[in-house]
């Protein structure tokens, strides 16, 4: 369960830092609505760092094989009407923490490289869609007629493409697309291409039944 760290206190703080912005520079009332202000800032970091931590030691105490994506949060938060929440779950300090503790108990973590169309392949039979709105959130084969929870689909890719083995991370090196000399790096926010024949077949074939698998 996502607690929400910052969502959960926004109205508090917005109540104190107002209750901040009305007391007289030097008073003691000001000194104590700031340390106030400090206090919930402080219980926000408090609730996110607690899921955070207690989250990743039950995968890497669980599994033996995790795999993730690669995502470019940078460039994900330009949609400024998912950056606070996108913030607020703190993916990078995840994959931090996840990246040394399956280090530490063995567990295998691969992470797959952001190009791939997770959620736009069908994990039955590989068809990559066009386009899919982040509005739609059922995935609807238009060739094997599979209709799944966009999520699930995403996530039966994301455990084949994690077979492969130059996904392997589990030391936290980079998996990203080595780039050309003198060509230009891209900063992509998580856009998945339409074409390749390569990219179609990888998470391709297993449908449904890879969810029995022990990996996540």
């Amino acid at each position: 369960h996502n607690p929400h760290a910052l969502k959960s206190n926004l109205g508090r703080l917005k109540r104190a830092q107002r209750s901040l912005s009305r007391k007289r520079k030097g008073s003691n009332r000001r000194r104590k609505a700031r340390a106030q202000v400090a206090r919930l800032y402080a219980r926000v970091a408090n609730l996110r760092s607690d899921a955070l931590d207690k989250t990743t030691t039950m995968l890497a105490h669980t599994y033996a094989d995790i795999s993730i994506e690669d995502l470019n949060v940078a460039g994900m938060v330009g949609n400024h009407r998912l950056a606070q929440s996108i913030q607020d779950a703190a993916f990078a300090e995840f994959r931090r923490l996840l990246t040394y503790k399956t280090a530490r108990t063995g567990a295998k973590l691969h992470v797959i490289d952001r190009w791939y169309p997770s959620s736009k392949t069908c994990s039955n039979c590989g068809t990559v869609k066009a386009k899919l709105p982040l509005s739609e959130r059922v995935y609807h084969c238009e060739e094997c007629r599979l209709v799944i929870d966009r999520d699930v689909n995403a996530a039966i890719n994301i455990q084949v493409a994690g077979s492969a083995p130059e996904t392997l991370n589990a030391r936290g090196g980079s998996v990203r697309q080595a780039h050309p000399k003198g060509g230009t790096m891209r900063h992509p926010a998580k856009r998945e291409p339409s074409g390749g024949e390569s990219r179609v077949r990888l998470g391709a074939g297993l449908g449904n039944e890879a969810m029995q698998m022990t990996s996540l």
